[in-house]
């Protein structure tokens, strides 16, 4: 179930004022499917092409990193019950702003690192942190 929630309604706090949507699991599993290998997106595209989809202005921040997460952890649990790979969603393509990787991830930052890499993604350290410097030349034309 997908809820569209108007400017000023009670816990809305974005400050551009339009309206947002609050997406579902099922449809940002959806989002993340479509990045193919070699492609990445951060939490922030996904946030932009659910309000694009939906006509708003946003999307909620907080359960849509909430839902990608879910999306992940589920792909991990069919990984492990034996799901071929190319059937899972790709959660690893998925970048926290600036393109940096995510800790909070399965197997944190060295197993998005080692599956980016897999598919010929370039991720290097930055400030502390590991980072795909060129997430914006990859990011999917259909998203």
């Amino acid at each position: 179930m997908v809820h569209v929630i108007p400017p000023g309604a009670p816990g809305y706090r974005e400050a551009n004022g339009g309206a947002m949507v609050v997406s579902s699991p099922a449809e940002v599993d959806e989002f993340v499917r479509r990045i193919g290998p070699g492609e990445v997106a951060t939490l922030d595209d996904l946030r932009a092409a659910l309000a694009r989809r939906h006509g708003v202005e946003t999307a909620c921040p907080v359960s849509t990193a909430i839902f990608a997460g879910m999306s992940a952890r589920a792909a991990e649990e069919l990984r492990h019950a034996g799901q071929a790979a190319e059937q899972l969603t790709p959660w690893w393509r998925v970048l926290k702003r600036g393109g940096f990787l995510n800790p909070k991830l399965p197997g944190g930052v060295e197993r998005q690192k080692m599956l980016l890499e897999a598919e010929g993604v370039r991720v290097s350290p930055l400030r502390k942190q590991l980072a795909v410097f060129d997430y914006e030349a990859r990011w999917p034309a259909d998203l």
